[in-house]
Parts: C-alpha cells; structure tokens; sequence
C-alpha cells in the first residue's frame, strides 16, 4: 500500500501527540506515586504513568485521525452532532475507565485523580486536532509561535483551483448535495496539497487557494505538479463520485509567483492573511484560464524562477494585460507531455 503524505503527516502528528501526553503523564504519575490505597517508588508511578498514557491516548488519538479518513469513522461524522457527540462521549468514557481499571483496580484518590486528569487531557488532544483542521497545522503553528504577529515580507506560491460549472452543479443536485459534493472536491485537493507539501490558505465557495514558501516549491517543481496531482486523485474517485452525484467534477488552476505580506489579522477572529498583488495576478490568470478554454495557466514570472517536469509541456499564450502592472503578463497553458494540444 501507498504511504501518502498525508498518511506521513498524521503518523507524525500521532507520534508527537502520543510522545506529549507520555510526558505529562510521566510527571502526573511521578507526583501522585506515593498517594492512595497502593503507593509506589516514584519512577514506577512516572512509568506507570506513560503505560496508561499510551492505553488511552493511542486508541483516542488514532479514533480522530481516522475520523477524518475515508471510512466507516467518518461517515459518522454525518450524524446529527448530539448523536455523533454522544458516541464520541461512549467511546472516550470506555476507553479512559477500563484503562484505568486495567491499571489501577482500587477507586481511591488516585484514580480519582487520574480520572479527571485523563479526561483533561483527551480534551487538550481534541483540541489540537480540531484546531488544526479547522485553521490548517501551518496556520496553528504560526499564530502559536507568533511567527507573523509582526507583518513581514514574503516570496510565495499560490495556486487557485476552481471547479467548473459549480452554478449548474449547484442548481442541479440542490444546495445541500452540492455542499456535500463540494467537501469531497476540497479533501482530494488537499490530498494533492498534502502530497506536494502545500499549505491551504482557505476555501473561497468553490475556490480553494494552495500556496507555498517560494524556496520549498521552487526547489522540486512540487506546485507545477500538484494541479495535475489532484486531477487524478479526482479521477481515481471518479465512482465514487458518479455513484453519490452522478458527476465527476472538474477545475480550472492558475499559478503565480511574488511577495506578498503576510500577517495576523482580526480580532474576534484571527487567522494568517495574505495581502498583495501576487494573489490578484493569480485570480486574473483563474478568469483568463475560463475566458480562454485552458485549465492550467501560469505566469512566466513563476517558470522563469524554476526547471519544468520532464512530464509537463508549457505552450505560451497571447500576454495578458493586468491593471496595476506597467508591462503585460506572459503566461502559459500547462498540460501533461503526453498530452494532445488543445
């Protein structure tokens, strides 16, 4: 079997939770050793500590990873949010009590303590997860280590990636199915965006927007490829989509290079927002790509900065005039080598 990068991600993501909750159970069991019904030296509570750690932590961390999986875990998702919630509650409450009860048969102070030790930190573990996925791993990261607080430049990738005929889509299957449609086109862009290491900035209605540090994309020519990456993740999908929405979905992409300032942004809400020119050439090559039958169209600015795959062909195109700009942009339709000329 494929080991994806998403798959690396998450086993990463679980090593690090699971090697985080070991520690802080180590020193709980470390200052609770020589308490309750069956004291012991303290190196055997912080090691006591670590075993139920992994007892709770592992089945529990891997519960929500898979969640987010394809799969029998995440079809419950589905669910009305009382009922999912409730499962949830089920799950976890078995999962802490018997591995306590495993570890610790007497109910005295200790496990009293270990109790609601252990729900403290599914709670934290839920969290870190659910934040990631909700804001991005990369956008976490950088509003926990305060890395933009203060604006600064940067030279970033962007990619735009658009489905086509999202209004006939949407008038067609009705506003819920066709939300359900756009949620599986978003999870295998970001299973492109996983494999070619790109962050996802947001999704804008049928939009979503990719981008990269320009040194890590421009090093392996990974933002040229990922376009066509996600075409067939799509296309190795294509049952599944024919079978729930009786279409298989299809986008338009733009590429484009530049500075950008990234910082902090909002107040209620917060989130890493991109402010600059490099995002508004991208969205005019996006309309460019519709206006002129292309599905992939990138700037020269970004071909120039990097080597093309050997299995990608760039035709040139009439230059595209882009208000603020002083010169035209030469831009170019990407396709696959193997591919005939449109």
């Amino acid at each position: 079997m494929k080991f994806t990068r998403r798959d690396r991600r998450d086993l990463r993501l679980f090593l690090w939770l699971s090697l985080g909750a070991s520690v802080i159970s180590a020193c709980f069991g470390y200052a609770v050793s020589t308490a309750g019904n069956t004291p012991r030296p303290p190196l055997s509570g912080a090691f006591h500590g670590v075993l139920t750690s992994l007892m709770i932590a592992t089945p529990i961390i891997l519960f929500e990873l898979r969640s987010r999986r394809p799969g029998f875990l995440r079809r419950l998702r589905r669910l009305p949010l009382v009922a999912y919630f409730s499962l949830k509650v089920l799950f976890y409450s078995v999962v802490i009590i018997g591995s306590l009860l495993v570890m610790r048969p007497s109910i005295d102070v200790v496990f009293r303590s270990s109790l609601v030790f252990s729900i403290a930190m599914a709670v934290f573990v839920n969290l870190v997860i659910e934040m990631g996925g909700l804001l991005g791993y990369g956008t976490l990261k950088g509003l926990l280590t305060g890395r933009y607080v203060q604006p600064k430049r940067e030279q970033r990738v962007f990619l735009l990636i658009d489905m086509k005929d999202s209004t006939g889509l949407a008038e067609r299957l009705g506003p819920i199915r066709f939300h359900e449609l756009l949620n599986e086109f978003f999870r295998d862009v970001s299973d492109a965006a996983f494999e070619t290491r790109a962050e996802i900035h947001k999704y804008v209605g049928d939009e979503a927007i990719l981008t990269w540090i320009a040194a890590k994309a421009l090093a392996d020519g990974d933002c040229l490829t990922c376009p066509f990456i996600a075409r067939d993740v799509i296309a190795a999908n294509g049952e599944r989509y024919r079978r729930r929405f009786g279409v298989v979905p299809a986008f338009r992409a733009s590429l484009h290079c530049g500075e950008i300032v990234a910082g902090e942004i909002g107040d209620v809400r917060r989130e890493i927002a991109y402010v600059g020119d490099t995002l508004n050439v991208a969205a005019r090559l996006l309309d460019a790509a519709k206006a002129r039958s292309r599905d992939i169209l990138v700037s020269a600015d970004l071909l120039k900065l990097m080597a093309l795959p050997s299995d990608l062909r760039a035709e040139p195109l009439p230059t595209l005039t882009v208000r603020g700009r002083n010169a035209p942009l030469e831009i170019f339709s990407l396709e696959r080598a193997s591919s005939p000329p449109p």
